[in-house]
């Protein structure tokens, strides 16, 4: 280069022009096929003839020797003047080093350098930072992809010299290339993808970046191990570096805000006793408490999940320093945990909880059956994730209908806003895949089942929660399975798939894993025939679920003591567990005694009523009403009645005012009142009419719908009711429907997200409803609707 430069350019203009090497070439780091970076400095603002057709040559001599020259041309003003135009040249100026020309013309580039980089280092560090941040979204934002780039992606390169760009801007001053004051293991990561950037330029024989599973394979043979293995220590080296580079770009935009900006900014609004906001992390403000109250780490990720705020690094920084502690706390078994986890996986954004969770090792001390799938590489060339990853963006894909986009499905967001537990999903999701570290291929689902219910006993998970997870893990390939592989067109096969799933409450839920299961392979794996294939897997179970709810009945005793149960519904035996069974058997025989028997306990946050009496006219509306009347909100409702005419209504309902938890004689005055309105007592429509009238209300955001269905039953017409939830919806529909003079024979009733889905099986003198008999009742469901 330099005989070059000598021959070319010397001879021919000796002054008034220097040669500076900038970029990799600058810092010493040229890698044998990337870019030589030069700046050909000039004293005037356009190159004369002679001078023009002299760097032409040179420029000329070097691609003929082989070289990839990356050339600008510039004078010192222009060097030290900042605009859109030249900004990433001031950027390669940090790594300047001379190499020949004039150099009193570079002395005055080196002398106003400094200067122009002091003046402006915040506002090159601001674009340093939104570079960094725009690249890792460009790169998916994750260090553990199958195929990652090492340059430009999370964790390479670039990230290394984001962080030294970002040290030199603090110190004002460009500097000879040299390594940051990094710990240790930051510059073992960089000297790991020095030497793997050069392997993969002289094994492709050009400017080659990203690790291939051909390479991958090539590489770890020549360290005797399998590919899988030498990968995770690519990913520990790159993630020392995202770290070290997110550090540096948190620290640099602190120095960005201005002191009224940070204190605006740290007396955020939502900041609390135990933890501070500023620029949108989250910072403790008494880290030491993890000592002696490990389970603030908890709270800690719970308050992320609840205001989608990741964690600052200096944050991450202490929570790992008290690693062994929480370790040590987690080791034991302890109830206590699941209401807190479950408050954490109800967060909208509990994905950034978790991914902190990850990066800080909470996780894997919480539950130790994640760690072997850290970094884990299952190679099937469709997987972009390592599983870990996988894990994690599936619940964001989730999370994501929760906050519906442009592109975003109404169907499968409609879908998330009526399904139930999906603190259960979360956690289900989070163990999904965990089997593949034991057991490749598809035999990891049963190794991921047996994982997740372990778990889920340790933290004191209630039985029916630790049952929806196994099924749905269970289960989570099966819709798959039935869009690629099985014909929806036949019945038989629809039956049997529908009686693997069992309820609609679990379909919802299990098509949900499928959309983000799928949607976490890589970014294009959710096509739009897979959507549509999949949502007509979910109405094909649908219907036929909804169709057998008042077909298929319980032809005997399920087990020994509950005969009762001959004549309901197949779908108890579905939704409920041997425990639930039994005492439905208990409270039978108590009503037997006494005409009615009520059970009213607290459950995760929610109330459950269960009324077993012999039927009549208008029971579950008198129970709606009393429940109404007491200010109490209904959620969920459920009846069944046996041949013995024997009714169970199950109702789930919130307290709002706590009123039955700050006064337990309340619970005595609710029962007592219950019984009352069952054996027609007290009269439910006094209780309402005493109650104080809800406000007013507002504009309503859901259009009422009202469908009639002959063919989802062979004895009854079914009745699907959405609506805006408000208090007393379901007594006022439920007397239409007596009001009608019809039966219901079945009811299932769900509220979510302020949106009441209703599903009445009535009948009338023992038959389906005639055409004229529906219209009446449409009018009078209506009224009950906008009446409220």
């Amino acid at each position: 280069m330099l005989r070059a430069w000598n021959e070319h350019v010397t001879h021919a203009s000796p002054e008034g022009l220097a040669l500076i090497a900038t970029g990799g070439f600058g810092r010493r780091e040229q890698f044998p096929h990337s870019d030589v970076d030069l700046l050909i400095l000039t004293a005037i603002q356009e190159l004369a003839g002679a001078q023009r057709d002299a760097v032409a040559e040179f420029t000329r001599a070097l691609w003929d020797a082989g070289m990839r020259v990356s050339q600008s041309v510039h004078t010192p003003p222009d060097c030290c003047e900042l605009n859109e135009q030249n900004i990433e040249l001031a950027i390669a100026l940090l790594s300047e080093r001379y190499l020949a020309g004039d150099r009193g013309l570079y002395a005055t580039l080196k002398n106003r350098l400094p200067k122009f980089l002091f003046q402006e280092r915040q506002a090159l560090a601001r674009h340093l930072c939104r570079m960094a941040r725009a690249r890792h979204a460009k790169h998916g934002g994750a260090i553990f992809q199958l195929e990652p780039n090492i340059k430009e992606g999370p964790g390479g390169l670039r990230d290394f010299h984001t962080v030294c760009w970002l040290e030199q801007l603090r110190a004002g001053r460009p500097e000879q290339p040299g390594a940051p004051s990094a710990a240790p293991q930051t510059l073992a990561a960089r000297d790991f993808l020095f030497a793997l950037r050069c392997w993969l330029h002289l094994s492709a024989g050009r400017d080659m970046n990203t690790l291939t599973f051909t390479s991958e394979e090539e590489i770890a043979a020549l360290f005797h191990t399998s590919a899988a293995g030498w990968m995770r220590t690519y990913y520990g080296h790159a993630r020392e570096i995202r770290r070290a580079a997110l550090r540096a770009i948190e620290a640099a935009e602190e120095q960005g805000n201005g002191l009224l900006a940070q204190f605006r900014d740290w007396r955020s609004r939502v900041s609390n006793a135990d933890f501070l906001v500023s620029r949108e992390r989250v910072y403790f403000r008494s880290p030491s408490r993890i000592e002696y109250e490990p389970p603030l780490v908890l709270s800690l990720f719970e308050f992320a999940a609840r205001h989608g705020l990741p964690l600052a690094s200096d944050t991450e920084r202490r929570v790992r320093e008290y690693l062994p502690r929480l370790r040590q706390f987690f080791a034991i078994s302890r109830a206590s945990l699941w209401p807190r986890l479950r408050a954490m996986l109800s967060g909208s954004r509990v994905s950034i909880a978790l991914r902190g969770m990850h990066e800080t090792g909470v996780l894997e001390a919480l539950f130790p059956e994640f760690e072997p799938a850290d970094c884990l590489v299952v190679r099937d060339f469709y997987h972009r994730y390592t599983v870990d990853e996988h894990t994690l963006v599936a619940i964001e894909e989730l999370e994501n209908l929760g906050r519906p986009r442009a592109q975003s499905d109404a169907r499968f967001t409609a879908l998330f806003a009526e399904a139930g537990e999906l603190a259960l999903l979360k956690f289900a999701l989070l163990f999904h895949d965990l089997g593949k570290a034991a057991s490749p291929g598809r035999e990891h689902v049963g190794e991921s089942a047996r994982l997740a219910t372990a778990a889920a006993e340790r933290i004191g998970m209630p039985a029916a929660g630790r049952r929806t997870v196994r099924e749905l893990i269970e289960q989570h390939l099966e819709l798959s399975d039935a869009m690629n592989r099985r014909d929806l067109d036949d019945a038989a096969t629809v039956r049997l798939l529908a009686d693997r799933v069992g309820t609609v409450e679990h379909l919802k839920l299990l098509t949900l894993m499928t959309y983000a299961d799928v949607s976490a392979v890589h970014p294009g794996a959710m096509t739009p025939w897979r959507l549509e294939q999949l949502w007509s897997v979910y109405v094909a179970l649908h219907t036929e679920l909804t169709r057998e709810l008042n077909r298929d009945r319980i032809a005997e005793s399920p087990t020994e003591g509950a005969e009762f149960a001959a004549g309901f519904p197949k779908r108890y035996l579905r939704t409920h567990s041997a425990e639930d069974i039994q005492a439905d058997a208990d409270l039978v025989r108590r009503a037997e005694e006494r005409g009615i028997a009520v059970d009213l306990r607290p459950d995760a946050g929610f109330w459950r009523l269960r009324v077993v009496t012999q039927d009549r006219p208008a029971l579950l509306a008198s129970i709606a009403g009393a429940l109404a009347g007491f200010g109490l909100n209904i959620v969920k409702a459920e009846g069944f009645s046996n041949r013995a005419g024997v009714v169970l209504d199950t109702f789930v309902f919130t307290d709002p005012h706590r009123t039955l938890e700050l006064n337990p004689p309340e619970l005595d005055r609710l029962r007592v009142m219950l019984e009352r309105v069952v054996l027609k007592r007290a009269d439910v429509r006094s209780l309402l009419e005493n109650r104080p009238k809800p406000a007013a209300p507002g504009k309503r955001s859901i259009r009422p719908s009202i469908a009639f269905d002959d063919e989802a039953s062979s004895s009854a017409t079914l009745v699907e009711i959405v609506a805006d939830d408000r208090p007393g919806l379901l007594y006022s529909l439920a007397s239409a429907v007596s009001s009608a003079g019809a039966s219901l024979e079945l009811v299932l009733v769900n509220t979510q997200a302020h949106k009441a889905m209703d599903v009445f099986y009535v009948t009338l003198e023992g038959r389906k409803l005639a055409p004229e008999e529906k219209a009446k009742l449409e009018v009078l469901l209506r009224q009950a609707i906008t009446q409220g």
